[in-house]
């Protein structure tokens, strides 16, 4: 691979956030046999909050679905639309901003792709087909209730259509909550809320409108925009062999919960060398933990920064720039961030 070219702190920003959104903004997991049973018993009437979250999940992963959602979130409102088509074990999404940046997001298989017109460039990673562009829903598993009271709220009309709310309360700082309703007929989450640790909505998504068509044609997953002249910057695998560039890191302390995941090492435009990414989650948190092998001239991140809803901390340690991102409150990256410490090989 050739030398890259140095970005911005603003753009090095804009590419962890995209990572994120890639591993996290739908980290809802493939439908396991909980869910196959859920959609199975669609037509059954909920009467527990798993049951309805296990009702959503499926809903989510398994239906084909084409919504108008708006977005709301530091007092700015967005209209999107969201295609989600599964056949067989493929499954093909796209995600467009209708009154906004005009930003697209394409999946097809395992093939990420965010198409950013104001930028004049295309960012591809090649990550798990099971991830899902829907908001910023993961996926509420059973071990939700360790960490987080659930429970049922009043229901209520939306879009026509009878739902459920179902109220995710966290136990402790290191998280956020949710209020989800789910609609009665098809289990799919017609509202969304993200909540702070007062009950405050830090951030939500709204359908306008929801179908759930039998079919969904290749078209509707083609770039509305023509992309002559765009710029394509794609996550590139690490060069085997490269590993001795970066040490094994680990953060020594962890929030209640949260574990690791993933471990992969990635290029990223502007960083030094390799970079190791790590995440850390408690099923549904998750955070992602960036460590670069190199300092650079023009490394100016630390601190804390917020990128819509989700909280990054960057700090230097023994030399090595570390990133923490997650849609989770400033402490949890924080915590996360600062325990950070390289393994040497061996040990």
């Amino acid at each position: 691979m050739g030398r890259k070219p140095i970005l911005r702190t603003s753009d090095r920003l804009a590419w962890l956030a995209f990572l994120i959104a890639a591993a996290a903004i739908g980290s809802v997991a493939a439908a396991d046999g909980s869910a196959a049973r859920a959609s199975r018993s669609a037509r059954d009437s909920p009467t527990e909050p798993q049951q309805w979250l296990d009702r959503m999940n499926a809903a989510l992963t398994m239906r084909n679905y084409d919504g108008v959602f708006t977005h709301v979130q530091n007092g700015e409102i967005e209209t999107l639309r969201i295609i989600h088509r599964v056949v067989g074990h493929e499954v093909m999404e796209r995600l467009v901003s209708l009154d906004g940046s005009g930003r697209e997001f394409i999946r097809n298989g395992s093939e990420l792709a965010c198409y950013l017109p104001d930028e004049h460039r295309v960012l591809i990673e090649q990550e798990p087909a099971q991830n899902l562009l829907l908001g910023n829903l993961p996926r509420f598993g059973a071990a939700t209730r360790r960490f987080y009271d659930i429970h049922l709220g009043r229901r209520g009309r939306l879009i026509g259509r009878s739902a459920q709310l179902v109220l995710v309360i966290p136990r402790d700082q290191y998280r956020y909550g949710y209020r989800l309703w789910i609609d009665d007929a098809s289990g799919m989450p017609l509202k969304t809320q993200l909540c702070d640790g007062r009950g405050r909505v830090i951030e939500q998504v709204v359908f306008a409108s929801l179908v759930t068509p039998r079919a969904i044609p290749d078209s509707a997953f083609k770039p509305d925009m023509s992309t002559t002249g765009f710029i394509t910057l794609r996550q590139s695998p690490v060069a085997q062999g490269s590993a001795a560039a970066i040490d094994s890191w680990n953060a020594l302390r962890l929030p209640p919960g949260f574990h690791m995941t993933v471990r992969t090492e990635q290029a990223i435009p502007g960083a030094a060398g390799p970079v190791e990414h790590i995440v850390y989650t408690d099923g549904i948190a998750t955070v992602s933990v960036f460590v670069e092998a190199h300092m650079h001239p023009d490394h100016t991140l630390s601190g804390s920064t917020q990128l819509g809803s989700s909280s990054a901390y960057a700090t230097v340690i023994d030399g090595h720039p570390v990133t923490a991102v997650g849609e989770v409150p400033p402490v949890t990256v924080r915590f996360i961030a600062s325990s950070v410490q390289a393994r040497p090989p061996g040990h």
